[in-house]
């Protein structure tokens, strides 16, 4: 196991496209932390500067406080698990795992007993050791990319690098390959760094998460507190399904006011809780939809129903107040449920709890007061 640390690390392929800038980021010996973000936004040229597979433009990499920048892949003491598996067709699973190993030079040469003792070991532990003389044609999407993670694994790697390695499965495959990838982990306790477009999959493998857009690093923390405590608008709009509610607007005196059309609509006001209320100015005041309760036909009401999605256990009500639009995720379904909120004319009171408050600054940065 091996601590990795990013220092200022900038790539740049030309000065108007510059895919990753200051990243800085310490992931500590034995820790699983996840790079996620929309597609563009930096991770997986991140791994690869990690991986030696593309040139840092600028700043440091260290593994295990060793400066790796000039160092070649193979020195680097890291496994990698690609998103297309890239098994080797004519091979069997045997000789797929075996390979990397069987290739080594000089002093790291090991012999067959040796190679045979770790093949044999990953096969157990991946449940792979009845298909080891099958060749990969003839192996499931989810046997596969076992043999794919197998290979990284027989290296020992100090470092284990994965980029969207489960994104070619179906959604049963996925779900059953996050459970066993955060066992092996706990088992083995390699330092893993994983790739992913995937919320689901960051929030349910990482320790911690680097949430990424447009090259940089947006927040560093664990899943929890960037779900409940984003550091900007982005993190609150990326992660969560439907996303956190946004509504912007001017803090006045301790009270929030919508500052978009209304369309004859009565004001939108809300008193802010204590912590915020020294806030004067332009802001966003943010809440989730699952904390976001519902009166329906209640008098007072300001928003009404857009429509709604059902989803067995919970209802997603979508609800309008002019140009406005928010999500509340209605734990009563059923029948019931949705007739009262079938009729779009009838008008919803919104509950939302202090506790589950919000709020950012005219830039989109969360208010710390």
């Amino acid at each position: 196991m091996a601590g990795v640390g990013f220092d200022g690390v900038w790539k740049e392929y030309d000065s108007e496209s510059i895919a990753v800038k200051d990243l800085t980021i310490e992931v500590e010996s034995g820790e699983f932390v996840v790079l996620v973000g929309p597609s563009g936004c930096g991770k997986t040229t991140s791994l690869r500067m990690l991986a030696g597979l593309e040139e840092i433009t600028e700043g440091t990499i260290t593994i295990d406080g060793v400066v790796v920048n000039n160092l070649p892949p193979k020195a680097r003491g890291i496994g990698m698990v690609f998103q297309s598996y890239a098994l080797y067709p004519h091979m069997s699973v045997q000789k797929n795992l075996s390979f990397g190993l069987r290739m080594q030079k000089g002093e790291g040469r090991l012999g067959k007993t040796e190679i045979d003792n770790r093949v044999s070991e990953a096969a157990d532990l991946l449940g792979l050791t009845e298909y080891l003389d099958r060749l990969p044609k003839n192996l499931s999407g989810g046997q596969r990319q076992r043999v794919a993670l197998g290979r990284a694994l027989v290296r020992q790697p100090s470092v284990l690098l994965m980029d969207e390695p489960l994104s070619n499965l179906d959604a049963k495959l996925r779900n059953q390959m996050r459970i066993e990838l955060r066992r092996l982990h706990e088992e083995l306790g390699t330092t893993t760094i994983y790739v992913t477009h995937d919320q689901v999959e960051a929030m349910t493998l990482a320790d911690r998460l680097v949430i990424m857009n447009e090259g940089r690093a947006q927040q560093f923390s664990t899943p929890l507190e960037a779900y409940h405590n984003p550091s900007n608008t982005f993190v609150a709009s990326f992660l969560g399904t439907p996303p956190m509610n946004l509504i912007e607007g001017v803090a006045s005196g301790g009270v929030f006011t919508y500052s978009g059309q209304t369309d004859g609509n009565p004001p939108l006001t809300r008193e802010l809780p204590d912590r915020y209320s020294g806030y004067e100015g332009q802001c966003t005041l943010g809440f989730r939809p699952e904390n976001t309760g519902l009166k329906i036909g209640e008098e007072g009401g300001k928003f009404n129903i857009a429509g709604f999605e059902s989803l067995g256990s919970e209802t997603v009500v979508h609800l309008d107040h002019g140009e406005l639009r928010i999500s509340a995720v209605w734990h009563r379904p059923g029948p019931e449920a949705n007739h009262q909120i079938t009729n779009r004319k009838t008008s919803v009171k919104v509950v939302v709890e202090e506790p589950d408050i919000r709020l950012f600054d005219e830039n989109g940065i969360a208010v710390r007061l």
